[in-house]
């Protein structure tokens, strides 16, 4: 089956309309875009115009009612709904951008298209979690998913399961940096060991995958597994009686699932 990724990114490959073979054209919206923004910064500065001020004359933010001591504080309302970026409009609104020549427009509808896939596919993960590990229920308020970058770079999902003061948390990420730290720590190779009392981390395998787990006695377990180039599953357990009940629970997740779903090979 071909998933969700793939299937962007062929859309967006025949919405946009490929100008070549080897079809660059993200690239080439990307490049253009920033051309031209670089032109009309430059010209701006040589000209020194300021034409594009406010044309009422007035600068800064308009003044805010709640600046008054007597205005009433607000006791009510119930927040911003979280709205991951329409897919398929995006893909219409770069099309149609692209073809304009507004390529800025293009390049940002191809960045919501793409945050829009990533949504998606984060919320399948955390869909395709366990309602419950070793016992403990899952809080649906503390569900997230999260994406700071572009191009499946920052996708990161949590779910927690808790019981009273037992905790285990469940982090899918694309990280760099946790990923070169855990990858320090597997390339130094074979299990660790120490002398002088309990070791506070090891290398070990979860279903096959290498892994780092660690302990500490504030935090508890730490389990970190690679799943990829660029992705990692992190397991955290808060008050599991030992090891081996640690890495019972982090069984009861499919990460070769998360895997494929992440395109990851």
């Amino acid at each position: 089956m071909i998933r969700i990724k793939h299937l962007l990114i062929i859309g967006l490959a025949l919405s946009l309309g490929m100008m070549s073979a080897n079809g660059q054209i993200l690239n080439k919206i990307k490049n253009k875009a920033s051309q031209k923004a670089e032109q009309a910064l430059e010209k701006k500065i040589g000209l020194g115009d300021d034409s594009n001020s406010n044309s009422s004359g007035t600068s800064g933010a308009p003044s805010s009612s709640g600046n008054n001591k007597n205005s009433p504080g607000n006791t009510t309302g119930g927040g911003l709904i979280t709205t991951p970026p329409d897919v398929q409009q995006n893909i219409a609104d770069a099309q149609n951008s692209y073809k304009s020549g507004k390529y800025g427009e293009a390049r940002y509808a191809v960045q919501q298209a793409m945050l829009g896939v990533e949504m998606e596919i984060g919320n399948k993960i955390l869909n395709s979690l366990p309602g419950s590990i070793s016992g403990l229920a899952k809080d649906a308020s503390v569900d997230k998913v999260t994406s700071t970058g572009f191009g499946w770079v920052g996708l990161t999902i949590e779910r927690e399961y808790n019981n009273n003061d037992k905790v285990f948390r469940v982090m899918v990420a694309n990280n760099s940096m946790m990923m070169t730290a855990v990858n320090m720590y597997l390339s130094n190779g074979g299990y660790s060991q120490s002398t002088g009392g309990e070791q506070n981390w090891k290398q070990t395998k979860l279903k096959g995958h290498r892994a780092i787990i660690e302990y500490d006695e504030d935090s508890g377990y730490k389990l970190s597994v690679p799943i990829g180039q660029s992705s990692l599953v992190v397991f955290e357990g808060v008050n599991f009686a030992s090891e081996s009940d640690m890495m019972k629970a982090a069984e009861a997740v499919d990460v070769d699932s998360i895997k494929a779903e992440l395109g990851e090979q």
